[in-house]
């Protein structure tokens, strides 16, 4: 008996060990590819120009739209008067403000989270998650988590007090239609960049194959001017919708329905997110992150039953669906 359970603890182990060696889904977490060896490119001089997007009034330069600790608010009537901590963040700690990277009005980009319309409770917990060291990046190079000033670096930075202020402000913003979604066999050719894909010039294409490619609606609008009114297209294979549909509401003989604990509608349930209509790259990853053990917060423990048996194509489905419904 003891050698046979010797021999259980060792496979366990070695099933674990392999599990949390697989790679990250490359189309999730969206790495840029290594730059060539040689010389580096020179870089361009700052664009010091001022940037309008009507119909806001204001007027920008690429520095003051990207400003760490204090972005552009193009239409602050669009959202409540934001905490210090989201509008301009601490340069004391090098922590930067909510707002740079979810935006004012918390619908986020395809490199990080919405986090308009989550309940306060669970956004606290999940910020505590990585200040604790339970939430991390299953990908390594995922630097707007794992790096310098990235979200763990965030929250460790944070007071009490910091952390509900930016729960109750985005908590109190519903969330609203982002994503499109579109089922198609090709999409356009894209680079990466800042986390996103971006098409590239000219009308190119190739085959989706087997991922979901989020791109913004108005590349320029999203990565130069940071439009928080400008949203995103997810191509995705065609069919993953109604794969996935099946696999969210009944749990295709695998797992616990989605609406189970996430709401009928998918708009969530007391503390539990509300996951429709959100971006399938973001869901893409948290699924991988509590697959393979990156994720290990309080409500985690209720959904790795879920995603242990589920394959990477069944959670792309999956996202592809529940990106689909309207919130």
């Amino acid at each position: 008996m003891g050698k046979m359970m010797g021999f259980v603890m060792v496979s366990l182990v070695f099933a674990f060990t392999v599990q949390a060696q697989q790679p990250p889904v490359p189309w999730a977490y969206n790495i840029p590819p290594a730059p060539a060896a040689g010389a580096p490119a020179a870089q361009p001089a700052p664009d010091t120009s001022l940037k309008s997007l009507p119909p806001s009034p204001f007027q920008f330069t690429r520095q003051q739209i990207s400003n760490p600790y204090g972005p552009a608010d193009w239409f602050p009537g669009d959202h409540p008067q934001m905490p210090d901590i989201v509008k301009n963040g601490k340069q004391a700690t090098e922590t930067r403000a909510c707002s740079l990277c979810h935006y004012p009005n918390g619908k986020g980009r395809q490199e990080n989270a919405g986090i308009a319309g989550l309940p306060v409770a669970y956004f606290i917990q999940t910020l505590n998650d990585f200040k604790n060291g339970k939430r991390k990046s299953a990908e390594p190079r995922k630097a707007n988590v794992n790096g310098p000033r990235g979200m763990i670096d965030i929250a460790k930075a944070l007071t009490d007090e910091e952390m509900r202020q930016a729960a109750e402000y985005f908590g109190a913003m519903p969330w609203t239609p982002w994503i499109r979604v579109v089922e198609t066999e090709t999409v356009p050719k894209m680079r990466i960049q800042g986390g996103m894909f971006i098409p590239l010039a000219g009308n190119e294409r190739e085959p989706i194959g087997n991922r979901i490619v989020e791109t913004p609606e108005n590349p320029e609008h999203t990565e130069i001017l940071r439009d928080p009114r400008s949203g995103f297209i997810a191509y995705v294979p065609v069919g993953s919708i109604r794969k996935g549909e099946q696999l969210v509401k009944t749990g295709g003989g695998k797992i616990t329905a989605c609406g189970v604990c996430h709401g009928a509608d998918l708009k969530g349930l007391g503390p539990i997110p509300g996951i429709a209509g959100r971006s399938p790259s973001y869901m893409m990853r948290q699924l991988w992150d509590m697959k393979v053990g990156a994720r290990d917060g309080e409500w985690t423990g209720l959904m790795k039953p879920v995603v242990a048996p589920l394959t990477e194509e069944e959670m792309m489905n999956i996202v592809a669906y529940v990106s689909s419904v309207t919130p």
